[in-house]
């Protein structure tokens, strides 16, 4: 078994595919596709998809266009279940096959795959996890801005609201919003009004900036920009009720940030650079 970051070399073991031949034993590749646009994808994600005998996607999220090309089998898990996926993966990884399991964004942001690694291990299958752009990160760059100020926010909170998955009491928005940094909220577009009033509750101010990201990096991306005091009428007008990011913070301003970052100021010294007398 492996985590992600480890390099390894697997050796080979028999095929049950011919007398006397033997192939080698892939792990099952976990991959981020990135947020929408195909050429999000890292390098590596990318390479595995080319070298894939199986992939097994999420369909609702992962753009068709990002398999075009392929020579594996391609299985589209957006209507299956747990049992369903896995049946898939480990009788790919028992024949030989070199699998991979491909996640929109980033796996480990509401990727479920706890869930899939735990049944790897229990089968003795090993596995390895590839990183993708997340969606979160996407939005930042959409919205061009940085998600850490001096002074402003040097705190980055992705969450979501309670929903039909339930959140841990001690993370609920009111709790979370007390702290003012810079949150990204997932999954909870169609609770717009809700998360506004939990926000408002928890301590942001009713002019705090806010923008709603939907479908980051796809070729229809809309972005909305307002305050909390006016994004969900605005939300509402637009239509949008799912695949959406909700930004908040002071980040976020128009304005120009309050201060410098010490990272380029002449005056702070670091190991490549004296300061400036």
């Amino acid at each position: 078994m492996t985590s992600a970051g480890c390099n390894f070399t697997l050796p080979p073991a028999p095929s049950h595919r011919g007398r006397g031949s033997q192939t080698r034993r892939f792990p099952v590749f976990f991959v981020g596709a990135g947020p929408g646009d195909p050429e999000l994808i890292t390098v590596k994600g990318q390479r595995l998809l080319r070298e894939a005998d199986c992939i097994v996607y999420t369909g609702s999220l992962v753009p068709e266009s990002l398999l075009a090309g392929v020579s594996a089998e391609v299985h589209n898990s957006a209507g299956l279940n747990l049992d369903e996926v896995m049946a898939l993966v480990i009788n790919a990884w028992q024949q030989g096959k070199k699998v991979v399991r491909l996640h929109t964004g980033d796996p480990s942001i509401y990727g479920a795959i706890n869930e899939q690694i735990a049944r790897l291990a229990a089968a003795g299958i090993p596995f390895h996890v590839v990183p993708g752009v997340s969606s979160a990160m996407a939005t930042a760059a959409a919205l061009t801005t940085e998600l850490t100020l001096p002074e402003v926010s040097q705190t980055v909170i992705i969450t979501r609201r309670a929903g039909r998955t339930p959140v841990p009491e001690k993370e609920n928005l009111s709790s979370l919003a007390s702290h003012r940094a810079t949150m990204l909220i997932l999954l909870s577009i169609g609770m717009i009004e809700q998360v506004v009033a939990e926000l408002r509750s928890g301590g942001y101010p009713q002019d705090t900036p806010v923008a709603v990201v939907e479908k980051v990096s796809w070729p229809e991306e809309r972005i909305i920009r307002g305050t909390l005091g006016t994004i969900a009428g605005q939300v509402k007008e637009a239509g949008i009720t799912k695949t959406a990011i909700i930004a908040v913070g002071e980040v976020l301003a128009s304005s120009p940030p309050p201060a410098l970052s010490k990272l380029y100021d002449q005056h702070f010294g670091h190991g490549f650079r004296d300061a400036a007398q």
